[in-house]
């Protein structure tokens, strides 16, 4: 199988703007460019399938490069529905900081910033040198332009397919960059800047798109109870990428793992036939999130990640460290409280809605605490009754987290 077989295997290949592309591809030796705008600190899970496979394309002999988008981050790309808000230049440096470090230390990807030359042309010679060769009906067939016309588009926006064209034409002629990839999103503008590069200077260049990963109802994947999944540690924990990979949907973990991991074809075809004899053993899962989060964070923290869920859903809760399960579960709702009678505590915390709710789900035995069931609707919940006498995790039912914080 050559190497374009199994992108397309992998579910990777969406478009390529010409058949040539497949044989390049096998080849090696291709300069090529992914582009991201510094809208956020930190890159999410969302954007792991193209980066990984940019990663996928270095291991088989081509030159990788990141733009991270100094300049177009001014603009903002279009969204379908709305426009983006803008953002200030300060921001817009501090978070390309933080995503040269991160794409550098993870992927060890070349990173470059197109406010370098984007932030040099006048607007007169922005005209004439590269506005000239956009035809404003080519334009106004662009997906993403389209899609806005009802409800309306500023001139600003417009500019944006413009502007990531000369980025594809700066690094074809700076560093010979012969090929951009991107989500299927983004092939109005990839395609923008193969016909630039052709009209301005004769050259054949390449596009190529990817799928956007999607979850079963064809939302975006990427998100826990509407928040992303981040690359950087520091704002999603190894623990919680591992719950939240393990927590992903059966009917899309085997896709998961082709675009995800650098697990052979064989490798997958066994996890997967695991999978169709016992789901329930979730060891497509969880390779998932052991592929992942080592490529990622290192062996070490998901190490880290198994030994806090195994800990936290069974007696041996309490070998952890308070200040770990706070970190890990700064996203479920949080609240502080004295010594105080259980019933008491469920209500006033809007755990439960009522005295009597609660009597009820302490009776049927629905309320643990770190994983102790209590039934007595006397009981009262002590420093004792804690991790680190600081820590209770209270659920509710079978999925319903609280995180208990005490204060002296």
């Amino acid at each position: 199988m050559t190497l374009f077989e199994e992108l397309k295997w992998r579910g990777l290949i969406d478009n390529i703007t010409d058949p040539e592309l497949e044989q390049k591809i096998n080849q090696g030796g291709l300069t090529f460019y992914i582009g991201t705008d510094p809208t956020g600190d930190s890159l999410h899970i969302g954007h792991y399938s193209t980066f990984s496979m940019a990663f996928r394309l270095k291991k088989a002999g081509h030159n990788p490069i990141l733009l991270v988008g100094g300049g177009t981050g001014l603009i903002g790309d279009p969204k379908p529905s709305a426009e983006r808000p803008m953002i200030t230049k300060e921001e817009l440096d501090s978070n390309y900081k933080k995503l040269r470090k991160q794409v550098e230390d993870i992927f060890g990807f070349e990173v470059v910033n197109n406010y370098d030359w984007l932030g040099n042309i006048h607007f007169i010679d922005y005209l004439r040198d590269y506005g000239k060769f956009f035809n404003l009906n080519y334009m106004l067939n662009k997906e993403t332009v389209k899609s806005r016309l009802d409800i309306g588009i500023t001139y600003t926006e417009f500019s944006y397919m413009i502007l990531q064209s000369i980025d594809f034409l700066h690094l074809h002629e700076s560093k010979n960059c012969s090929l951009q990839i991107g989500g299927s999103d983004q092939w109005g503008n990839i395609t923008s800047g193969v016909e630039l590069i052709r009209k301005k200077t004769g050259a054949t260049v390449y596009g190529l798109t990817m799928p956007l990963i999607t979850k079963a109802d064809g939302t975006k994947f990427g998100k826990s109870e509407g928040k992303a999944i981040w690359l950087n540690k520091e704002k999603t924990t190894s623990y919680e990428m591992y719950q939240f990979f393990l927590n992903s949907e059966d009917s899309k973990i085997i896709e998961y793992l082709k675009k995800l991991t650098f697990l052979s074809i064989e490798e997958i075809q066994e996890l997967e036939q695991k999978h169709l004899e016992h789901p329930e053993y979730r060891e497509a899962h969880k390779a998932l999130a052991k592929e992942v989060i080592s490529f990622l964070h290192g062996e070490q923290e998901y190490q880290k990640a198994i030994t806090m869920s195994e800990a936290l859903f069974s007696d041996q809760i309490f070998t952890l460290k308070a200040d770990d399960i706070i970190n890990n579960f700064k996203d479920v709702p949080t609240f502080h409280f004295k010594e105080s009678n259980l019933v008491d505590l469920l209500v006033q915390n809007h755990i439960c809605s009522s005295k009597r709710e609660a009597r009820e789900m302490i009776t049927s035995g629905a309320i643990t605490i770190n994983n102790i069931k209590f039934n007595d609707i006397e009981s009262s919940i002590a420093k004792e009754n804690l991790v680190d006498e600081k820590v209770a995790i209270i659920r509710k039912g079978k999925k319903k987290y609280y995180l208990g914080i005490y204060d002296d």
